[in-house]
């Protein structure tokens, strides 16, 4: 009797960038050429270089330390335009100028993680919370503000960016490819893959498995960046306090970016009231152990 011969591998190119782990998968025999890697890694440089709150080099921190204009590039749009989406669909829960409060609680440049002392919590309080439909006025990807405003994309900037890298790719041909931004995935190609949902509260153990195709599949939880006394990066931005009663989410959805932000509008926002804006699927996790998914969602819980 024969033994079955073993399927060959995926070729994979596994680097850090953006503060956290990337993996691109492609079909066994068909590695990404040195070139190719070489542009994936500087096209994720221009994108930090515009939307960080983390380089003090960026357009974003350009708008922190002042009142003016700044003009993005040209991926901007769209972008901005799924914010303005998001904003609309959760009553300012989801804000791209949260990023102030999120330095207010400690999650700053410098990762200090030491929330603001009173004195600048208070002057903060009576400056007010700056809003994006309030306080910007966008024209395109040119933003103009009266007053500093600490723009942070976390929602859903990073599942924006596996898109562009994603087809970059495919502008090289690359048409079966896994691009997994520690966790914002987006899969090309015939063959579907399973994806393992990982419990919040106990890693390596999954509550569930989704299928996925020539679609998207983003996941949040707030036990991803912990620090304090419970804070995490998860903020309604129209209280500036973390989620409590959600602790984690998954959206499948045709791109990583609208993936990506309804993953984090999913902490604030029933999935019906998004439903009227966005086409998605999804599984929540509630901190009392509780989870739903959608009736479309392609996977299973296990019991």
């Amino acid at each position: 009797m024969s033994a079955q011969a073993a399927e060959p591998a995926p070729e994979r190119f596994d680097f850090e960038a953006i503060g956290t782990r990337w993996q691109i998968e492609t079909p066994a025999g068909a590695p990404l050429s040195p070139t190719v890697r070489d542009e994936v890694l500087a096209r994720i440089d221009r994108f930090d270089e515009a939307y960080s709150r983390f380089r003090p080099d960026s357009l974003v921190a350009r708008l922190a330390g002042g009142a003016g204009t700044v003009s993005f590039p040209d991926d901007a749009p769209p972008l901005f335009e799924l914010y303005d989406r998001l904003v609309a669909a959760t009553h300012g829960a989801v804000d791209p100028l949260v990023g102030a409060e999120l330095e207010l609680l400690g999650y700053d440049a410098s990762y200090s993680l030491a929330p603001a002392s009173a004195e600048r919590r208070a002057a903060a309080d009576a400056r007010g919370r700056a809003h994006w439909t309030g306080d910007v006025v966008r024209k395109g990807g040119t933003v103009t503000t009266e007053r500093p405003v600490v723009i942070d994309v976390g929602a859903a900037g990073k599942g924006y960016l596996v898109d562009l890298v994603t087809e970059l790719l495919a502008g090289h041909g690359v048409d079966e490819v896994v691009v997994d931004g520690s966790g914002d995935i987006r899969h090309r190609g015939a063959t579907p893959i399973r994806i393992g949902l990982e419990h919040p509260l106990q890693p390596g153990k999954a509550i569930g498995v989704a299928t996925l195709q020539n679609a998207s599949l983003c996941a949040s939880a707030s036990n991803r960046r912990v620090w304090g006394d419970g804070l995490h990066h998860i903020l309604d931005a129209r209280t500036g306090s973390p989620a409590r009663e959600v602790i984690a989410t998954w959206v499948i959805a045709a791109d990583t970016a609208l993936a990506d932000g309804l993953a984090t509008a999913l902490f604030f926002t029933g999935a019906h009231e998004l439903a009227k804006t966005f086409h998605f699927s999804y599984v929540r996790m509630y901190a009392d152990g509780r989870a739903e998914r959608s009736r479309d969602f392609p996977g299973e819980l296990f019991t």
